[in-house]
């Protein structure tokens, strides 16, 4: 799940459209022949059923491990750029002008429970509260009052600004909580499945509010943040509060994923690898690529990139994997014994046998 390369370049350069459009957050995605071609940007795997997204509000649906798709129902039509379900039923999809859908039945269909508008305003009520609470302390921090001031500020122009921000990941733990994360630091808590928000951006150590572009939960039941400019935070419960992790990269991350340990994946193929999310060592490629995903599969491990990177983890290292198309690939899932993929040119499958080449 998880943000690729592709949806931020898509994302900052469709935003002033999309903010001038803002119909788009009131028109139903619309029906085409090919919108299994269409740009995707994220894909999850049900039990019975694979679900892809991405532009124009495309949501695609396969209950044949990727034979054939056919469009789901969404009532929007801004792009979007991560989805995540918990069992074969309830899922959320997130997106452009902080667009937050849910599913009920596999995503057959979706319903809108948030939008940019909604989140720049309780983003003001809720700094507003922290401001307050701060002040009336006996002995206030200072510093902290600066920074709260700070957000509030700049949360009050976001929403005279409109509902602009895009979200770039989704995690839910159960049916109730979850995650979403997205642009200039903005991170949002849920404890009753969607139906109300807590914006929790002032509790994360990133001053300068960088972008966050992925959200993981580790076996330790640890949260970890990877963004923009090497930006690395972590929960040890369950985002109450937050610590930063010092990076072993100042570039930004794209993806994280744990198999036998936490892989951090970012630009120009730099990878690191940790045994306990504390100690990060380089993993020397042979690509240069972006990488932008990551698939995980009975102790396997794939990674996806740009000009249509695809890397298998072996006891050699990281090898090369031939794919179908040399566009770029925003994330994937094994299904069976292939793996679908998704990103500029849609939906492509890779036999799990076929093998380019050694490192």
């Amino acid at each position: 799940m998880r943000i690729r390369t592709i949806t931020l370049l898509l994302a900052w350069l469709a935003a002033p459209l999309v903010s001038a459009q803002a119909d788009r957050l009131e028109t139903p995605a619309q029906p085409s022949s090919r919108a299994a071609q269409a740009v995707l940007t994220d894909i999850a795997r049900l039990p019975q059923r694979l679900v892809a997204v991405g532009e124009q509000g495309t949501v695609l649906l396969s209950d044949s491990q990727g034979d054939d798709w056919r469009q789901a129902q969404v009532p929007v039509s801004v792009l979007l750029t991560a989805v995540s379900f918990v069992d074969d039923q309830y899922g959320w999809a997130v997106g452009h002008d902080g667009v937050v859908l849910h599913s009920s039945d596999g995503g057959t269909s979706w319903q809108r429970q948030l939008t940019g508008d909604r989140i720049n305003q309780l983003r003001v009520e809720q700094l507003q509260q922290a401001l307050a609470e701060l002040e009336n302390a006996d002995s206030p921090d200072e510093e902290q009052l600066e920074r709260l001031q700070y957000a509030l500020d700049d949360a009050e122009l976001a929403r005279e600004d409109g509902p602009s921000v895009p979200l770039l990941d989704v995690w839910f733990q159960d049916r109730n909580t979850g995650f979403v994360i997205g642009g200039y630091g903005l991170i949002l808590k849920t404890t009753d499945s969607g139906q109300s928000w807590q914006s929790l951006d002032h509790r994360l150590p990133n001053p300068d509010r960088f972008h966050l572009n992925s959200l993981l939960a580790d076996s330790r039941g640890r949260l970890w943040i990877a963004g923009e400019a090497g930006l690395l935070l972590r929960s040890d419960d369950l985002g109450e509060r937050w610590q930063a992790v010092d990076s072993p990269y100042e570039g930004s991350w794209f993806a994280m994923a744990e198999q036998q340990g936490l892989y951090l994946l970012g630009l120009r193929g730099h990878l690191f690898h940790s045994e306990d999310g504390e100690d990060w060592q380089p993993v020397e490629l042979a690509q240069r690529a972006t990488l932008n995903g990551a698939i995980r599969q009975d102790g396997g491990l794939w990674l996806v990139g740009q000009g249509g990177l695809l890397l298998e983890r072996t006891a050699d290292g990281f090898v090369s994997r031939k794919a179908p198309v040399r566009r770029s690939f925003s994330a994937g899932v094994a299904s069976g014994e292939q793996l679908i993929l998704v990103g500029e040119g849609g939906v492509s499958r890779v036999a799990m046998a076929a093998r380019e080449g050694a490192k």
